[in-house]
């Protein structure tokens, strides 16, 4: 996540929050997406905090799973100061209740309850889905004032997603909870699938497999980068490889009416097709020593960064470097200006 020149006008509120850990997430603001809208770009108008760091998945690209058992939630009273801050100036439009695994929480539909109470308009979770297939808790979520979901999809069918993320039923029970969800009033879907070695051929299966969805708006592709300098599981995939069955995806969603967002991949390997990247992200509240771990990572690194105007683009990470070199030659820079 890059840090920005507060574009959203955040800066005072997050010195009246007086929360350590807290991180600007915004790169270009909307208008300085060229062209049509293809994706929501609604970042500005979240704020995200990371109530829990629990999961009951395995999945093999997990990026904090070193150190999920000693990063710690948001304290209650942080979170009574962004609903107190949200009543009193209105700032956001959403909220997003994220963690490992935000569902583990039992008191969710609480904390959705009071968001909204609070004035958020969207209140959305970041979620494995698991736990939406059973209805009566869905039920609760959506009674509580929850009406987005952001589910994560890391294979195209039962065997790759419950092989990706460890859990055998996990593909079952995520489907069943989004067809739930997809036949209820005012719900939006968003998906967000990690690229790596093991799911970038699977893409455009993906968005096949989930073309019924009526709710899905927005499908999120996000590059798999390690919180480290090194890929120690070989999970990097070369972009060359990953390419074809990128640009498929994305023109498939397109095709389905679906917005598209592209995380972590240098845009001026996309082509035609570079208004799909969106580094963007809400400001996050999170335990501040996510950060320390994250910015290990080293983006940014290009070896045509002091001559590329890009707005959006991560560059490389040492991490990937490592393994496929620099590809001076397969990268171009934008002009500046």
């Amino acid at each position: 996540m890059a840090c920005s020149d507060d574009p959203a006008g955040d800066a005072p509120i997050l010195r009246r929050l007086d929360a350590p850990g807290l991180r600007l997430g915004l790169t270009a603001p909307p208008e300085a997406a060229p062209g049509e809208r293809l994706s929501l770009r609604d970042h500005a108008d979240y704020v995200s905090i990371t109530m829990e760091f629990r999961c009951n998945l395995r999945c093999v690209h997990c990026m904090i799973e070193g150190t999920m058992d000693r990063l710690k939630p948001a304290p209650d009273d942080l979170f009574a100061r962004v609903l107190a801050e949200q009543h009193a100036s209105g700032r956001w439009k959403g909220l997003v209740l994220t963690g490992s695994e935000i569902t583990l929480r039992r008191d969710l539909p609480d904390l959705a309850r009071a968001a909204r109470e609070a004035g958020f308009e969207r209140i959305r979770i970041q979620t494995h889905g698991m736990h939406l297939a059973r209805t009566d808790y869905a039920d609760r979520l959506l009674a509580a004032g929850v009406n987005e979901f952001f589910v994560s999809v890391a294979g195209s069918d039962r065997e790759s997603h419950d092989r990706i993320t460890a859990v055998p039923g996990a593909w079952d029970k995520m489907l069943a909870g989004m067809e739930y969800l997809d036949r209820q009033d005012g719900v939006r879907l968003i998906t967000n699938t990690v690229v790596t070695a093991l799911s970038h051929e699977l893409l455009p299966g993906i968005v096949d497999r989930l073309s019924h969805l009526e709710r899905l708006v927005q499908m999120e592709f996000w590059t798999y980068f390690p919180m480290a300098e090194t890929d120690e599981k070989g999970l990097c995939a070369r972009h060359a490889d990953i390419l074809p069955h990128l640009r498929a995806a994305i023109l498939r969603a397109r095709a389905l009416g679906r917005f598209v967002e592209v995380k972590n991949f240098p845009e001026c390997l996309l082509g035609d097709l570079r208004d799909a990247l969106v580094n963007a992200q809400p400001t996050l509240i999170i335990d501040p020593e996510f950060w320390t771990e994250f910015d290990r990572n080293g983006f940014y690194r290009c070896v045509h960064q002091a001559e590329c105007g890009s707005k959006e683009c991560l560059g490389l990470t040492p991490a990937y470097a490592a393994r496929f070199g620099w590809e001076e030659d397969r990268l171009t820079p934008f002009p500046k200006g």
